[in-house]
């Protein structure tokens, strides 16, 4: 197996937050397990939980080594190189998790290949070399390739290997046919990962270890947010997240062209509707407040908003957006033959 000298240091921004993703209520095992950090008074503290710096300090120093044990230990291989595996591996490169020296890439399209390779990932011939050099494989091709291309791989993938599964519409039984011996593991990230900001959703296979889980939680959690939920809902979360992002680009270049449609210059309209879009979401998930309160506290009497919303309300944004999500969720149980 390939390997490098190169000393590995997670960035400060990954540690954050794997620390604040450790810290969630999903990780809720006794010490020594995890360790936990004292933010409840002393009377609601659990047993053993030592003074706040001390078990920060502590908490912080083992999420270090978890982290460059990973980045150490972890060989990712990219089948096909598209857009989404670049903005994934950017993603993964950037955090400090797994650097792009131990990343593999493999596709047909040279200028792909050539993408990645600028990145500073070692590209292979075929697929069957790639699984030879990594042992985390990451399935991006489109859903109509995905079975030739996973068949003819199979004689190279064993137990050893944990293939997570980004092709939208292909359920976990079909994988696993497809890979025999390989864990499987599914995820619908966005592209929105290329910024670190993705919002994914993923399951596991019956032969995917608890490791895996907390592996691919890890690599996805690096780039934004993940949830598991039901394979049955994974197409839900293509119709929401996964599709997403084409909705909200629509919606930020309506938002600039109406900007200069009212006379603002495009770079500025531009910005505007950008930043826009981003201190809304913000609200949205730091206030904890209904986006419906959010937009009263916008909307006053006979206003400029109201007035805004109401000519929305009247062509159908709402009802759009909505049918958009579940002709994507549809989309995807085609794509997966329900």
């Amino acid at each position: 197996m390939p390997s490098s000298s190169k000393t590995l240091v997670p960035s400060s921004g990954f540690v954050l937050r794997l620390l604040t993703s450790l810290s969630s209520s999903a990780f809720s095992a006794p010490l020594p397990a995890r360790l936990c950090w004292d933010r409840a008074p002393s009377a609601l503290q659990p047993a053993g939980c030592r003074s706040w710096r001390y078990q920060q300090k502590r908490f912080s120093s083992v999420v270090v080594a978890m982290a460059m044990d990973l980045a150490a230990n972890t060989r990712v291989g990219f089948i096909g190189a598209g857009q989404m595996a670049e903005a994934i591996a950017r993603g993964l490169d950037r955090s400090g998790l797994v650097p792009a020296d131990r990343m593999y890439a493999s596709d047909v399209n040279v200028s792909r290949t050539q993408v990645f390779e600028s990145l500073g990932t070692s590209i292979c011939s075929s697929n069957s070399k790639l699984a030879e050099n990594s042992n985390v494989l990451i399935l991006a091709v489109k859903p109509q390739a995905a079975e030739k291309v996973v068949t003819e791989m199979r004689p190279s993938l064993s137990k050893d290997h944990l293939l997570v599964s980004i092709a939208a519409g292909i359920p976990i039984k079909k994988l696993q046919v497809w890979a025999g011996d390989a864990r499987i593991v599914r995820v619908m990230p966005n592209v929105n990962c290329l910024v670190g900001e993705t919002a994914a959703g993923m399951s596991l296979g019956k032969t995917a270890t608890p490791a895996d889980s907390d592996l691919v939680a890890t690599m996805f959690g690096s780039l934004g947010k993940i949830h598991v939920v039901d394979e049955r809902l994974l197409n839900a979360v293509t119709g929401v997240s996964g599709s997403g992002p084409a909705y909200i680009f629509m919606a930020i270049e309506a938002l600039a062209d109406g900007g200069v449609a009212s006379g603002l210059t495009r770079d500025v309209a531009m910005s505007l509707a950008a930043q826009t879009v981003l201190g809304s979401a913000k609200m949205v998930l730091e206030s904890k407040k209904h986006p419906g309160e959010l937009k009263d506290m916008v909307t006053s009497p006979a206003g400029t908003t109201i007035a805004g919303v109401r000519e929305l309300e009247e062509r159908g944004f709402r009802s759009a957006l909505i049918n958009a999500v579940l002709a994507g969720t549809k989309r995807g149980e085609e794509l997966a033959g329900n």
